[in-house]
């Protein structure tokens, strides 16, 4: 809990200074009715109440006056709310490394699983979009409200080929850009979620693979999309192709440029269960916008409720309110 006030929390020095005036007033008390008073006839005139009932009415206005203070240094909490009017493209790499089983069942298949667990876990207004690529890039399902597609799509996937990473982000940006933007005339925010496992390998004509990159996430920069990437298997990840073993490291620093150029996060996930923890990140960063809600009400109805129980005590135990 925050409060958009706080600098009013001071007045609680009141009821404080008012607490330790009344504990110093009944012991003054105290000491005066037992010096002046006969203790006999005092015993035998006097009501009989517990002693602890008399400081209900005094407890209960304290009470209702520092919840007062409370709620007039406005109090709030964080909300998180589904951002209703934004665009998620799902970019897969199902390039021939990613059979590799390294990652329990195999990578692409250890992907696929979280995959499914990030688009149910997507609020209902992202537009999501899914994109594979190997030696060159797909859109499998442009943005759309339609998971069941989505999912379709992520289950038929199948792996071979090389790493066109660059492609890749250009044809997300243009799957991005193909909604059209909203009544006040802007688009909707948008972002690229980039799983790969391993260094760029394609590139366009003339280019290397890592120049297509830059300029595929300068792309990116000056859109404002920004790319969130995945690192997912192990430096020790192979290949078995007719009896020769190939090497097939993951590249997390690559996935980190990526992210870095664009603004994104960038994770790695070398099993299953952390895969699967990263796409719950990504969804809270993509999917929904946290808000400052003020509460002020609530201490107020409390205070309201101890102000009238301090009322109705007094009433009953002095027959008076003040």
């Amino acid at each position: 809990m925050t409060f958009l006030s706080a600098p009013r929390l001071l007045l609680l020095a009141a009821p404080v200074a008012l607490l330790a005036t009344y504990l110093v007033v009944q012991r003054a008390r105290r000491k005066l009715v037992v010096r002046f008073t006969s203790v006999d006839m005092l015993a035998s005139v006097a009501p009989r109440r517990s002693g602890w009932q008399r400081h209900i009415p005094a407890a209960a206005l304290l009470g209702a006056l520092a919840l007062l203070v409370i709620g007039f240094a406005q109090p709030a909490r964080a909300v998180r709310t589904p951002r209703q009017r934004a665009t998620v493209i799902l970019t897969l790499d199902v390039s021939g490394s990613m059979i590799a089983n390294d990652v329990t069942p195999s990578r692409l298949a250890a992907a696929q699983q979280a995959a499914r667990g990030f688009v149910g876990a997507l609020p209902p207004g992202v537009q999501l979009g899914l994109v594979s690529f190997a030696s060159t890039a797909s859109v499998l399902v442009p943005p759309t409200a339609d998971r069941t597609t989505v999912l379709a799509a992520i289950n038929a996937l199948r792996a071979g080929g090389g790493t066109a990473t660059g492609d890749a982000i250009f044809l997300s940006l243009d799957a991005v850009n193909t909604l059209p933007p909203g009544a006040d005339g802007k688009r909707a925010p948008a972002a690229i979620v980039l799983m790969s496992d391993g260094t760029p390998t394609v590139g366009r004509p003339g280019q290397s693979p890592a120049q297509t990159v830059v300029d595929a996430t300068a792309g990116a920069r000056q859109a404002g999309v920004k790319i969130n990437t995945i690192a997912f298997g192990t430096q020790n990840g192979e290949l078995d192709l007719g009896g020769r073993t190939i090497l097939v490291p993951s590249d997390p620093p690559a996935m980190a440029q990526i992210a870095s150029d664009t603004g994104g996060r960038t994770f790695t996930a070398q099993s299953a269960g952390q895969l699967k923890s990263v796409y719950s990140q990504i969804g809270r960063v993509v999917g929904y916008d946290v808000h400052r809600h003020e509460i002020t009400a609530w201490f107020t109805g409390i205070a309201l409720a101890f102000a009238i129980a301090a009322a109705v005590t007094a009433l009953i135990w002095t027959q008076r309110i003040v």
